[in-house]
This record gives C-alpha cells, sequence and structure tokens, in this order.
C-alpha cells in the first residue's frame, strides 16, 4: 500500500460527579427530561459559574496517569458556537491554559509495543441533547452542564487497528482509576476521530477529515476502516479532499457529510471572565498521585514477572481490573496461576460471553474455581467433567465437592472398571487396532475417546491412553 493512514482521537469523558461542573445540579442518567437544570447550566443572564472541585481532582488523577505536565496556572474559555442544545450559544471550555499537556500512553500491536502521545488533557461542560421527531425536534438540558474531560491524542495512529487499541487502553486506565463508568450507550465515554491520508514517506499530513456519531469502539474502527478507503479513492482518481465534518451512518457502515471543518479561529475563543484563574498547589498534586492505583501497564509487567505468563496472556486478564483482581485472588488459592489463566480465558470467558454477564457479576467464587481446580490436580475429576461442573458451580453456588459427591462424579479408580472399558473399545473398533499396527498413532485417540464415552468422562484420559498401548502392544 503506497499510503499511510495518519489518525488523531478526541475523547469526551464523563466525570464521575454528583453535580454539574459550575452548578449544584445532579448528574444522575435516566430522570425526566429538564428537571436537572438551574439558571447556572441553563445560561441565564446574571448567573454564575463555580467550579467543582471533585472534577478538577478526578481530570488531574487521569492526567497524572498518562504521564501528562500539569499546568501551574488554568484558565477557563468561552467557545462560541450556535447549536439549539447549547443554551448560553457557548461553551465552557479550556484553550491555550488546558489541565495538561503532553502525555504518552502505550499500546501493544501485534508488532511491537507503541507509544501514543497525549497532546492535551482539559476540562469543559456537555451540551444538552436534541431528540429529534418527525416534525419537530425536542431538547433535553439535564446533560448540560455535566463536567467532561477531553483526552486529545497526537496524530500517532496508522491504522483503524491501532486506533482501537488506544481507545481500549485509555479506557482501561479510566475505569482502573475510577473517574468515571466509560458507559458508551449513555454517552458517559463518547469519541470523534480525525483521519487523514497521506502517501508513505511524506512528512507533511494531509487534508483531515473529523468524523462524529460512532457509539462504539468497533464502530470506530468499521468508520475509519470506510474513511481511509474513501480518501484513497478520491486520491487514486485525482479528486480532492475536503476539509470537513462527517457522521458515521451505523445502518449503511458508511461516513456521511455533516458541515465543513472548524477552526481555533472560527470559535473565537476568550477567556472565560465570570472564572478566575486557578493554580495548584505542589501538596494538592502530591496527594492525588499517592492515591493513583496500579495501573494495566506495571500490572501487566508485575503478572509476568511474579505469575509467568506470557505477554499475551497478562494483557488480556490486566484490561479489565475487575477481571485482574480475580485471576490473581484464584492464583493465589490454587496456586498454578497459568491453570487459572487458562480457564479464565477459555471456559469462565465463554460463559461470560453467551450469557452476557461481566466477571464482578459472575456467580463464580475465587474459591469454587480454585476448589474445583485442586480437585483436578488431585486426580479426584477429570478436566472433561470439571468443564460441565464449571456450568453448574456457576449456576448453583455450590460447593465443588458437594456436586462431585452429590452426582457421583468421581474419578473411577477400580482398575477392574477400567480394563472392562478399555476391552470393550478394543474388541468394538478393530479397524483403529489395524490402524495402530500399521504406524498410525493417532489411532490411539481414537480409542480413548470410546473409553472416556463408556466412562462417562470419569476416566483419568493419562491412565487410559496408557492402559491401551499395554493391550495394543500384546494384542494379535
Amino acid at each position: 500500500m503506497s499510503y499511510e493512514i495518519v489518525i488523531g482521537l478526541e475523547v469526551h469523558l464523563q466525570l464521575n460527579t454528583k453535580s454539574k461542573v459550575f452548578c449544584g445540579c445532579s448528574t444522575d442518567f435516566g430522570s425526566a427530561p429538564n428537571t436537572q437544570t438551574c439558571p447556572v447550566c441553563l445560561g441565564f443572564p446574571g448567573s454564575l459559574p463555580v467550579l467543582n472541585r471533585l472534577s478538577l481532582e478526578l481530570g488531574a488523577r487521569v492526567a497524572i496517569a498518562l504521564n501528562c505536565q500539569i499546568a501551574k496556572e488554568i484558565r477557563f474559555d468561552r467557545k462560541n458556537y450556535f447549536y439549539p442544545d447549547l443554551p448560553k450559544d457557548y461553551q465552557i471550555s479550556q484553550f491555550d491554559q488546558p489541565l495538561a499537556q503532553r502525555g504518552v500512553l502505550n499500546i501493544i500491536t501485534d508488532e511491537a509495543e507503541k507509544k501514543i502521545r497525549i497532546r492535551r488533557v482539559h476540562l469543559e461542560e456537555d451540551t444538552g441533547k436534541l431528540f429529534h421527531q418527525k416534525d419537530s425536534s425536542l431538547i433535553d438540558f439535564n446533560r448540560s452542564g455535566i463536567p467532561l474531560l477531553e483526552i486529545v491524542s497526537e496524530p500517532d495512529m496508522n491504522s483503524p487497528e491501532e486506533a482501537y487499541l488506544y481507545l481500549t487502553a485509555l479506557k482501561s486506565v479510566l475505569e482502573y482509576l475510577d473517574v468515571s463508568d466509560c458507559n458508551m450507550e449513555e454517552g458517559s465515554l463518547r469519541c470523534d476521530a480525525n483521519i487523514s491520508i497521506r502517501k508513505k514517506g511524506d512528512k507533511e499530513l494531509g487534508t483531515k477529515t473529523e468524523i462524529k456519531n460512532m457509539n462504539s469502539f468497533k464502530g470506530v474502527k468499521a468508520a475509519l476502516e470506510y474513511e481511509s478507503k474513501r480518501q484513497i479513492d478520491l486520491l487514486e482518481d485525482g479528486k480532492r479532499i475536503i476539509q470537513e465534518t462527517r457522521l458515521y451512518n451505523v445502518e449503511r457502515c458508511i461516513t456521511e457529510p455533516m458541515r465543513s471543518k472548524e477552526e481555533a479561529h472560527d470559535y473565537r475563543y476568550f477567556p472565560e471572565p465570570d472564572l478566575v484563574p486557578f493554580y495548584f498547589k505542589e501538596d494538592f498534586l502530591r496527594d492525588i498521585e499517592k492515591g493513583i492505583p496500579e495501573l494495566p501497564e506495571p500490572k501487566r509487567n508485575r503478572f509476568i514477572k511474579d505469575y509467568q505468563l506470557s505477554n499475551y496472556d497478562a494483557a488480556v486478564i490486566v484490561s479489565d481490573k475487575d477481571t485482574a483482581d480475580y485471576f490473581e485472588k484464584c492464583a493465589r488459592l490454587h496456586g498454578n496461576p497459568k491453570t487459572v489463566a487458562n480457564w479464565l480465558m477459555g471456559d469462565i470467558s465463554a460463559y461470560m460471553k453467551e450469557n452476557g454477564i461481566v466477571i464482578k457479576n459472575l456467580n463464580l467464587k475465587p474459591e469454587r474455581l480454585s476448589g474445583m481446580l485442586r480437585m483436578i490436580d488431585s486426580g479426584v475429576i477429570t478436566g472433561k467433567i470439571a468443564k460441565t461442573l464449571l456450568i453448574e458451580i456457576i449456576k448453583t453456588g455450590t460447593d465443588p465437592e458437594e456436586l462431585v459427591k452429590e452426582k457421583g462424579l468421581e474419578q473411577i479408580s477400580d482398575i477392574n472398571l477400567l480394563e472392562n472399558a478399555v476391552d470393550e473399545a478394543v474388541a468394538e473398533n478393530q479397524k483403529s487396532v489395524v490402524d495402530f499396527k500399521n504406524g498410525k498413532d493417532n489411532a490411539v485417540m481414537f480409542l480413548v475417546g470410546r473409553v472416556m464415552q463408556k466412562t462417562k468422562g470419569r476416566a483419568n484420559p493419562n491412565k487410559v491412553n496408557e492402559m491401551l498401548r499395554e493391550k495394543l502392544k500384546g494384542a494379535k
């Protein structure tokens, strides 16, 4: 491919505060329209904003976690534009003196680890929400004034896949910090993407378009895939790319023109006269930094070192904080981290995906899983029996030892019973016996499967394999 894709992302994050960023109105989601408003968030003449201290603390928490340089002095500005859901006709945001700048977030691609630079992190207020009907549009101002943190990356991503990896890595960090519920369906996490195309080797960026209306990370990836192809096709046809804002049409999986792209001068930024400059004290930032938990990247490195997990396994497990905490409890109880990781990423993950639940809602205590794994280790049950047992434990919450006794699932230890099952399998499958004698070693595995069927999975497959080989060596 002779073209290079260049992508930068703007993430808007709703912060976990009980009241709005410049007034005392509630931020609860789902209330009746226009019931969480006041003169301040509706922009009535004479009303004055007061900064929510917690929103500032949470913003600083994110900036520190993203290795940003926190500003010594921050100011708020008025971003002027007209839109029906913007009651004041301007948005209180930050322009030339934002909360933080020059950070970095690492992503793991198939090839290597890649650093994505963070250009800036700043605070602003949200707008209202429009509801379009057949012959009219309605506005709910409940969301107007909710605290947002905007995280702007540099154009360091060179594929839709890298953009997807960046978003998942960023969301993981934000969930560890507990600064937002990151719920895209409720609008707590929103993303706009800037994308341009240039010839490989060129230093200058191409004409960019901004894409909006993407309500999932997969949607972001799909929109970028379409838009990159659209831009390349235009260049290949000798046509010009227009700088504009485009909407992603989810149903048609295409991007469509929305409006011409605005630049900073179009918004006529000027300092917010009703808010003073804010200065950070060193001990304020120091206390925030002390309260930051172990984040995904250092946790991944620790899991690789302490639990001997592969880079892939560790990355998957730490991507979700609840999963990482669950794994660590089980690993300490059971003593074999790799076995725990295999079950967590295999059968347990499949069950959760199939039933649409997350691990914090899974009815499987670490003690129950560890107990089941210990029974496999000691030979009480087989791995095959454990797979069935796992579902029963989750559904009933019963202790695995009690379930094994209740259902009579203990591994067969009676050698006579095993010998009978082996003899029957050999007698009924003479073709496999012949195949084995002709050098087809896999024929033994077929016979092992037949024995396991006859014993309803209660035989030890390794023991059965050993007995079959002895039996077949002596067979005429």
